[in-house]
């Protein structure tokens, strides 16, 4: 999805589908930092295609800054594609880990209440702490961060968002229909660079 209001600041997902090439994610951080833009969340993985990774980022700006500069990581050598959606063009999900003391959880049952209430589950059972998961919006985690805080949190840390496409059909299989519209057996490095549009057009 595209904002047609270029001036109003929103959170985008920037995907990147890229070959393991040492030094991209430096390279692709200097983009960000050229235009002093922060990135909120970042995260890489293997993606659905063997040997080729996927980049997760979050960043708040308008639709034509973030435009800009997936154009500019497109063409950073071994990056394959780059889409940008809003929000609301995402399943999108982040975890958390609350550590908290677990005399309080033993005798508080006010706080046991309220770690079921949002979903949490108990990862680490230890005499001295308690390490309790849970996966949601950011919102989500923000808001049982806020409700253990005054029953003694010892450490809080949340992972990077992940996030799928809603309307796409899929790299592994835009990739696969590449190939079967121009088989050939010789194995070339890059050899779909040159027609990134027909091959990765979500």
């Amino acid at each position: 999805m595209r904002n047609e209001n270029h001036t109003q600041k929103e959170e985008f997902n920037i995907t990147v589908y890229t070959e393991n090439h040492i030094g991209l994610l430096t390279r692709i951080a200097i983009i960000f930092s050229r235009r002093k833009i922060n990135v909120e969340s970042l995260n890489t993985s293997p993606s659905e295609v063997e040997g080729i990774h996927r980049f997760s980022i979050v960043m708040t700006e308008t639709a034509e800054t973030v435009r800009k500069i997936a154009g500019q990581i497109e063409k950073q050598v071994g990056v394959l594609k780059v889409y940008f959606n809003t929000n609301q063009d995402v399943v999108w999900q982040e975890m958390a880990l609350y550590k908290v003391p677990t005399d309080v959880i033993a005798e508080r049952a006010v706080v046991e209440r309220l770690l079921r209430e949002n979903g949490a589950r108990a990862v680490v059972i230890r005499k001295d702490y308690t390490v309790f998961e849970t996966t949601g919006h950011r919102e989500e985690t923000d808001n049982l961060l806020r409700v253990l805080e005054p029953y003694g949190l010892i450490e809080f840390v949340r992972s990077a968002r992940i996030a799928i496409i809603k309307d796409s059909e899929g790299f592994h299989r835009k990739l696969q229909e590449f190939e079967q519209s121009e088989p050939h057996d010789e194995v070339v490095e890059n050899e779909y660079l040159s027609s990134r549009e027909k091959v990765f057009t979500m």
